[in-house]
C-alpha cells in the first residue's frame, strides 16, 4: 500500500500509524509509517530525535499516552474516533480512522479482528490557539444532557464550595466512579484545595500529600509533569503511573485504586486544577472523555473567577507592607461581633501593640527605614501570635484578637512578644492586653487594652527619653 500517497492527499496534518496485535492479544509499540509535510513540526520538538523513516517508533519523538490509547482502540477495534484536547498549549482536534491492510479507510465498524496482525490508524489533526466553541457544542444528546446538569450545579448556589461539590457529584455519576474530586490549584500563591461531593476537605488534602512526602502544591506539579503537556490521563490500569511516578502509584494502591482519570483544568493555558476520578466504568470511556472535554472548559472559568475574587478580597483586607490584616478587616470583624453576625467567642484576649520609636526612625533615617522596621514588627507579631488574627490598625499600631483563649495563655503570648522584641535590637513594643469572658463588649475591651498600651508607652519614653520625638523637638 502507498501510505505516503494517502497522507499527501490531505491539506491538514495527517499520518499513518501502525502496531502489531500479538498472539496473546497485547500490542506492540506504535510505529509511524507515513507523515505529510505539514506533520513534520510534530517531530522536531526533541532535538535528539532521529530523522523520520517509515517504521520509526512514535516514542522516539514523544510519549502521549492518550494519543496512543486512541490509536490502539481505533485500529484494533475498527472504530473511528475523535478527540478535542487542550495540549501542547493548543486546542487540538483529532480524527482517528482505522485502515484495512490495503490502506483503505474502514467506513463501517465491524467485529474487531484480534488475531495476530498489523493494525493501521490514520490520524488527522488540526490545531488552533483558541477554543472552537461551535465545535464543542456538537455532541450527542446524552453528553449534552450530562454537561448541562453539571453546568446547572455550578450555578445553582452562589456558595463556591457547595456549587463545586454538587458538580463533582454529577461528574462522579457520569464516570460511574467510586471516587471523584476537584483538585484546585492557584499558581500565584501555590495554594491547593480538595473538593469532593461532601465539600472542601483540607485535612484529607494535607494527609494525602504528606503520605507521599510532598506538599499539596508539589502533588499538583507532579501531576502536571506526568501529563506531559496533554490535558488528561484516561488509564484503565495503573501501569503508566507505575512507570512515571512510583510514589504516587504506591499511594493509589493504598487507596485500592485500580484505574484512574486525571483531567487538567486550564484557563487561558494556566493550570487551575484537575478533575480526578478513580475506579471508573471503563465501558463508558469515550463518553466520559467527551463529557469532560466540555466540563473542564466550564469549570475552568468558575475556578479562575473565584481565585481572582479571592485575591482581590485578600488585597482589600491585607496590609501590603506587613502582610497582616488591615484596619478595614479589623472593623469588619468588630462590626460582625457587635451585630451578632459573627458568634461572640466565650472568651477573648485583646492585645494592642504599638511600635516604639517609629517616628524617630522616619525622621532620622527616612521612611524606607521606617517601612523596614514595620515589616520586622509584623514578623515578630506573627511569630508570637501566629494562630490568631493580627491587624495593623494604622501607623505604628497593631491589634491582635485571640478568641477562645485562657488568661494564662494570653499572658504567655504577650511575654513571648516582649522577649522576641528584646532580642531584636531595633524593635520595641508598647503592649496592653485585656482578657474578657462572659457578657463582654468587644469595643470596651479594645478601649481598655488601648489605655494599658498607652501607659506602657509612657513608661518606655520615661526610660528612653532620646526616643521621644516630642521632647527632642522641644530641645
Amino acid at each position: 500500500m502507498d501510505l505516503q500517497a494517502l497522507v499527501d492527499k490531505f491539506k491538514v496534518i495527517a499520518g499513518v500509524y501502525a502496531f502489531d496485535i500479538l498472539p496473546d492479544g497485547s500490542y506492540s509499540e506504535i510505529r509511524i509509517m507515513a507523515i505529510n509535510s505539514l506533520n513534520n513540526m510534530m517531530f522536531k520538538v526533541n532535538p535528539g530525535a532521529p530523522d523520520f523513516y517509515p517504521g520509526v517508533p512514535l516514542r522516539s519523538y514523544f510519549t502521549e499516552i492518550n494519543l496512543e490509547n486512541f490509536m490502539y482502540r481505533c485500529a484494533s477495534g475498527n472504530e473511528p474516533l475523535y478527540s478535542y484536547v487542550n495540549a501542547f498549549g493548543m486546542w487540538i482536534k483529532g480524527f482517528y480512522l482505522p485502515l484495512d491492510e490495503d490502506g483503505n479507510i474502514i467506513n463501517e465498524k465491524g467485529e474487531p479482528n484480534t488475531s495476530p496482525r498489523t493494525a493501521y490508524c490514520l490520524y488527522i489533526t488540526t490545531r488552533s490557539a483558541e477554543a472552537d466553541t461551535d465545535y464543542m457544542t456538537q455532541h450527542s444528546e446524552g453528553v449534552s444532557s450530562a454537561v448541562m446538569n453539571i453546568s446547572l450545579k455550578l450555578h445553582e448556589t452562589p456558595n463556591y464550595h457547595q456549587a463545586m461539590a454538587a458538580a463533582v457529584n454529577e461528574i462522579k455519576k457520569v464516570c460511574g466512579s467510586e471516587r471523584c474530586a476537584l483538585y484546585t490549584v492557584d499558581i500565584s500563591n501555590q495554594h491547593c484545595n480538595f473538593i469532593n461531593s461532601d465539600g472542601a476537605n483540607r485535612d484529607f488534602l494535607e494527609n494525602f500529600a504528606a503520605e507521599m512526602g510532598r506538599s499539596p502544591f508539589e502533588v499538583a506539579m507532579s501531576w502536571n509533569n506526568i501529563l506531559e503537556e496533554s490535558d488528561c490521563l484516561l488509564l484503565e490500569d495503573l501501569e503508566y503511573v507505575k512507570e512515571r511516578d512510583l510514589v504516587w502509584y504506591d499511594s493509589l494502591c493504598r487507596y485500592d485504586i485500580n484505574n484512574l482519570i486525571l483531567y487538567s483544568i486550564r484557563n487561558n493555558n494556566i493550570l487551575v486544577g484537575f478533575i480526578w476520578a478513580a475506579n471508573f466504568d471503563v465501558s463508558k470511556l469515550m463518553r466520559i472523555k467527551e463529557t469532560l472535554e466540555l466540563t473542564a472548559f466550564l469549570i475552568s472559568s468558575v475556578i479562575a473567577n473565584h481565585q481572582m475574587v479571592s485575591r482581590l478580597e485578600v488585597q482589600s483586607k491585607t496590609d501590603g507592607l506587613t502582610q497582616v490584616n488591615n484596619r478595614n478587616a479589623m472593623n469588619d470583624y468588630v462590626d460582625a461581633l457587635v451585630s451578632g453576625e459573627e458568634k461572640r467567642p466565650e472568651s477573648m484576649g485583646v492585645v494592642f501593640a504599638d511600635l516604639n520609636g517609629l517616628k524617630t526612625v522616619n525622621d532620622d533615617f527616612g521612611h524606607d527605614a521606617g517601612d523596614k522596621l514595620l515589616a520586622r514588627a509584623g514578623s515578630l507579631l506573627k511569630l508570637a501570635f501566629g494562630d490568631y488574627d493580627i491587624y495593623r490598625a494604622g501607623g505604628d499600631e497593631f491589634v491582635v484578637f485571640c478568641p477562645e483563649i485562657t488568661n494564662e495563655k494570653l499572658d504567655q503570648h504577650v511575654v513571648q512578644l516582649r522577649s522576641l522584641a528584646d532580642s531584636t535590637p531595633d524593635v520595641s513594643f508598647a503592649v496592653g492586653s485585656v482578657y474578657v469572658t462572659g457578657e463582654y463588649d468587644i469595643r470596651t475591651a479594645m478601649n481598655a487594652a488601648d489605655e494599658l498600651m498607652y501607659k506602657d508607652k509612657q513608661e518606655y519614653y520615661r526610660n528612653h527619653p532620646e526616643k521621644d520625638r516630642r521632647k527632642r523637638n522641644n530641645v
